[in-house]
């Protein structure tokens, strides 16, 4: 799978989302401060054995739980109870306590249940032991603090996990985006091979049988023109050879059915049949078709199909409404038009890529293509001369 790579237009993931590891340690280290510091003070004051031994307890949970998350987090939440019990202040404990349970639920254990047990601890101590300065004031803070401790550590972890699936969202729209377009590129390829095969075998193979009618018809002194025509006919073949060496590199990947392979080339004397499969799948298509009889060359009646084709795919997907079709000639020149109201709700989401094949098409054969959406309907336009000169 294609791996997305932010750039300067991207938003870059905050430091803690690519390295997680780093909030725990940012909360290992604050807890071993206020360790360093409780420990200390209880030396100064030359605290009895209970005292420091409650603390040594809060110390130790701290420890257990880099390894084992819920023990550590019980032994700290309980030696808060222990360090009332003796009557100290239990504030540099319940720091600590507050510190695990926040890396804990950042590692994804259960905010509820971390919470529970924190603040369990804490109302236990302060309603059966008291000790708290500040009596009820500052036993509801502890509370608070337990219950802000649990939920900013679960909201980080949701953060982070929330940026990851938006990342691999991202990751997989890029590859889907270049499979999709990869696909519609060799889709193009092999219709265009197709096309070519069937238009260009049938004009090199009249330009041979006229090649030689008119060798049979030479008067018997008529050397020169007979060897010209010769080597005219030796040249039509050599494009045939040429064109179907091209075309076997076109064509590779190119696994159709037998029933794509026998269908018929796609001309201007097709459209009826074209618009009457898009009506057969409920679409309603209005149409004016009026071209003089051999008035079109092959290949140029092919892109015109290709054009009313791509075009009416668009108004089935993303239209309501009834689809004009107009296919005429004016001045001239080939004019096609297909017209269709913009749906609100499109049936079917589109990659805007057989937008991007209809032009090209269409440029490989020398017209001229509009694509344009005002008042709420949808129009392509295109334009071409019959015999595939540039349309200015």
């Amino acid at each position: 799978m294609a791996k997305a790579h932010n750039n300067h237009d991207e938003p870059v993931a905050p430091l803690w989302v690519r390295r997680p590891e780093a909030l725990h340690l940012i909360a290992y280290s604050l807890a071993a401060l206020v360790f360093t510091g409780q420990i200390v003070a209880a030396i100064l004051r030359g605290s009895d054995w209970p005292t420091a031994l409650s603390v040594l307890l809060a110390g130790g949970g701290v420890a257990l739980s880099w390894r084992m998350p819920w023990a550590g987090l019980v032994v700290t939440s309980a030696a808060s109870f222990a360090v009332t019990a003796v009557g100290h202040d239990p504030l540099s404990v319940w720091m600590m306590a507050v510190l695990v349970l926040f890396s804990v639920t950042v590692r994804g254990k259960q905010p509820l249940v971390g919470t529970g047990i924190v603040a369990a601890f804490f109302l236990g101590a302060f309603m059966t032991l008291g000790g708290f300065r500040g009596g009820a004031i500052v036993g509801a803070a502890a509370l608070f603090s337990a219950i802000a401790g649990g939920a900013t550590g679960a909201a980080l972890r949701i953060h982070r996990e929330h940026w990851l699936i938006l990342e691999e969202r991202a990751e997989i729209a890029i590859a889907t985006r270049e499979i999709e377009a990869t696909r519609r590129v060799t889709e193009e390829r092999l219709r265009i091979a197709r096309d070519l095969h069937d238009v260009i075998g049938h004009q090199v193979a009249m330009l041979s049988m006229h090649l030689g009618a008119a060798e049979i018809g030479l008067p018997e002194d008529a050397e020169s023109s007979r060897q010209a025509l010769v080597s005219a006919r030796s040249s039509a073949r050599t494009v045939v050879v040429e064109t179907q060496r091209i075309l076997a590199l076109l064509r590779l990947g190119d696994d159709i059915s037998d029933d794509e392979a026998l269908r018929p080339t796609p001309a201007l004397s097709g459209l009826e049949g074209l618009i009457a499969s898009f009506e057969s799948i409920g679409l309603d298509v209005r149409p004016s078709i009026d071209i003089p009889a051999g008035f079109v060359e092959p290949s140029v009646g092919v892109t015109v199909y290709r054009v009313v084709q791509e075009a009416l795919t668009n108004a089935h997907r993303h239209g309501e409404g009834a689809a004009t079709v107009d296919v005429r000639e004016r001045d001239g020149r080939i004019c096609v038009t297909v017209e269709n109201h913009v749906g609100h709700s499109p049936r079917a989401s589109g990659s805007g890529l057989g937008l991007v094949g209809m032009r090209e098409r269409v440029e490989s054969s020398s017209g001229r293509l509009t694509i344009d959406s005002d008042d709420g309907r949808f129009r392509v336009h295109a334009e071409f001369s019959p015999l595939g000169a540039t349309v200015r």
